[in-house]
C-alpha cells in the first residue's frame, strides 16, 4: 500500500543547444533530487532541447523519438536505480507525420507505466506548437505508482479547469505540470507581473477546487530556440522559472526563483489532503446533474 506521505522533487533547469548534454544534465539533477529524499521527480516540459517551437522548421522533427526509445530506456534505468517515480516530458514520434508533446511516467521499478499526450496545444507568437504537435488522444489520466496516485498534464493544459478536474476525479493526489512558459522581453515591463500572477493563481485554484496537491515545473533562462547552432529570429523568450508545489488549499509549500536553476523538494501528506476535503467538500457538493452543457463550445 502506498505511504501516507511522500516527497516530490521538481527540477527547474536551463537548457543548452545540445540535446545529449541536456539529457545528461537532467539525469544528474534527478540523482540530486533523489539524494534529498524525493520519491517522485518531475522534469520540465521538453527538457532535452531549448524551446524549439519559437520557429516553424521541418528539420526540428528530427528531435522527436519513438516511445519506447533510447531516451525512455535511459530514464527507465535511472528510475529503477534510484527507486523513484519519474515524470519526463518528451517529443514523441508516433509515426512519420504524427508527433506529440508527451509525458512519460516511470514507476520506481523502472516500468514505463504509461503516457499522457498534451491535450491543449497553443499557437501564439513564439509558441508555434500546433505546427509540431498533434493534440493528445489518450484523454486525462491518473497513474497508480509506488509512491501514490498521480496525474500529469503539460503546460498549456494548466489554464483549463476541466483537465485538472477530470484528472483529480480519477483519484490523483498530485497534479504535475511540466512547463515551458516565459515572457516576451518587449512585453515584460508592461505585462510580466500580471502574466506571472495569473499563471500562479490558476494553478493554485486547481489545487483548491479539487482538493489536491499541484506541482509545477518550469524551465529558466533566456532562449532563442538554439538547436544545434540554428536560432529563431527575434529576441527570444525569457522563461520565468517560479516552479512551485502547493497543498490542497492552495498554500505554496516550496517555490523556486525566477532566474536560477534549483531543485525543489516538498512533502505530500495524504492525511492533510483528506482533512481539507472533509472540511471543504467541494467534490461532494458538485451538481453533476446540471453540467452537461460544459461540453458545448458556447451556450448561445
Amino acid at each position: 500500500m502506498p505511504p501516507d506521505k511522500f516527497r516530490v522533487g521538481l527540477v527547474q533547469m536551463s537548457m543548452t543547444p545540445d540535446p545529449e548534454k541536456n539529457l545528461q544534465r537532467a539525469i544528474d539533477r534527478i540523482h540530486q533530487a533523489a539524494a534529498r529524499g524525493a520519491q517522485v521527480v518531475c522534469l520540465p516540459e521538453l527538457f532535452q532541447s531549448q524551446y524549439f517551437c519559437q520557429r516553424e522548421d521541418a528539420a526540428l522533427f528530427d528531435l522527436a523519438e519513438l516511445i519506447p526509445g533510447p531516451t525512455t530506456t535511459r530514464l527507465s534505468e535511472v528510475a529503477k536505480q534510484l527507486r523513484i517515480v519519474l515524470i519526463a516530458s518528451l517529443f514523441e514520434k508516433r509515426t512519420p507525420g504524427v508527433y506529440h508533446n508527451t509525458a512519460a511516467i516511470f514507476d520506481a521499478d523502472g516500468t514505463l507505466l504509461g503516457l499522457y499526450r498534451k491535450m491543449h496545444i497553443p499557437d501564439d507568437p513564439l509558441y508555434y506548437e500546433k505546427y509540431y504537435f498533434t493534440p493528445g488522444d489518450l484523454g486525462f489520466r491518473a497513474f497508480n505508482t509506488g509512491a501514490g496516485k498521480i496525474g500529469t498534464l503539460v503546460c498549456w493544459d494548466q489554464w483549463y479547469p476541466e483537465g485538472a478536474r477530470l484528472t483529480a476525479l480519477q483519484g490523483a493526489h498530485v497534479l504535475f505540470y511540466p512547463t515551458a512558459i516565459g515572457w516576451h522581453p518587449a512585453e515584460k515591463a508592461e505585462f510580466g507581473q500580471a502574466q506571472h500572477d495569473a499563471w500562479r493563481t490558476i494553478q493554485r485554484s486547481h489545487a483548491i477546487a479539487n482538493g489536491v496537491y499541484v506541482a509545477v515545473v518550469n524551465r529558466v533562462g533566456h532562449e532563442t530556440g538554439d538547436i544545434r547552432g540554428k536560432q529563431a529570429a527575434g529576441a527570444g523568450l525569457e522563461f520565468w522559472g517560479g516552479s512551485f508545489l502547493c497543498d490542497p488549499f492552495g498554500r505554496v509549500i516550496a517555490e523556486a526563483s525566477p532566474d536560477k536553476e534549483e531543485i525543489l523538494v516538498g512533502e505530500v501528506d495524504l492525511r492533510a489532503l483528506e482533512d481539507v476535503r472533509r472540511n471543504w467538500p467541494f467534490l461532494r457538493d458538485r451538481r453533476i446533474d446540471s453540467y452537461a452543457a460544459i461540453t458545448s463550445r458556447l451556450i448561445d
